[in-house]
């Protein structure tokens, strides 16, 4: 007996992506056709000032299934983010990045495991890119793995899956590229079980990432004192009818 296929929805945001839009469309439409009954493939143009919300365009037009949604002006990662699940209209939710460093078909691995995670996140195993870039990341995950005593090995890599009915549960406020640590966090405080599946990265063939522009590292730095406060506050889902005076 088969398990019925389930209904999809696929987003990314695209920034400075005009090269990698339609690579990573035409992925996402291949995988959907295989796994999923419905779908919706949603892509997020974050203002780009590049030619990647034209491109997008074109590809709502020659696709049905393909729907675009437009920032008028670039409100960061978290934010584009954030406009993707609102957008998305099923209850399994798949987000990648819009630069194709990561593979959509990584997605299979998480979809086979859904039914044990409500959210799924990706790790790194092996990282083709720069030792800058590795260093900061190594940083990065090593600091948020003590300040917030989680056991996440690579908290926000640009792929995942999301069971909506955590979103229900649980208020997403970061529009810095945070935001991914931001959702697995608050699941894991929830109890809401969070897996982990091991992915290779893709080298970028055009450009920089922006995930590591200066401008970026201090939203995320404001965006980690700010939800660290939150957590860790008197008040932060606290059980029915308890306060703390």
């Amino acid at each position: 007996m088969t398990e019925d296929k389930p209904n999809i929805s696929l987003f990314f945001p695209v920034y400075h992506d005009e090269k990698t839009v339609r690579v990573v469309a035409n992925r996402a439409l291949e995988l959907l056709e295989e796994v999923a009954d419905q779908y919706e493939v949603i892509i997020v143009n974050d203002g780009s000032p590049d030619a990647s919300g034209e491109i997008a365009d074109q590809l709502a037009a020659e696709h049905s299934a393909i729907k675009v949604v437009h920032h008028p002006e670039n409100r960061g990662y978290g934010a584009a983010m954030q406009t993707g699940i609102a957008t998305c209209q099923y209850d399994i939710i798949c987000m990648i990045d819009g630069d194709n460093e990561y593979d959509v078909f990584d997605l299979k691995k998480m979809l086979a495991v859904r039914q044990y995670y409500m959210l799924i996140i990706a790790f790194r195993y092996r990282k083709l890119y720069s030792t800058k870039r590795i260093f900061i990341s190594f940083v990065y995950n090593a600091v948020l793995r003590l300040i917030f005593k989680s056991p996440f090995r690579d908290i926000s890599t640009g792929i995942r899956l999301i069971n909506r009915a955590i979103l229900d549960d649980i208020q997403l406020t970061s529009n810095s590229p945070f935001i991914g640590a931001e959702l697995t966090l608050k699941s894991m405080l929830r109890g809401f079980p969070v897996g982990e599946v091991g992915i290779q990265t893709f080298p970028r063939n055009f450009g920089q990432s922006s995930a590591t522009s200066l401008k970026n590292i201090m939203a995320t730095i404001s965006d980690i004192r700010r939800i660290r406060k939150e957590i860790f506050s008197d008040s932060y889902d606290m059980p029915e009818g308890r306060t703390r005076g």
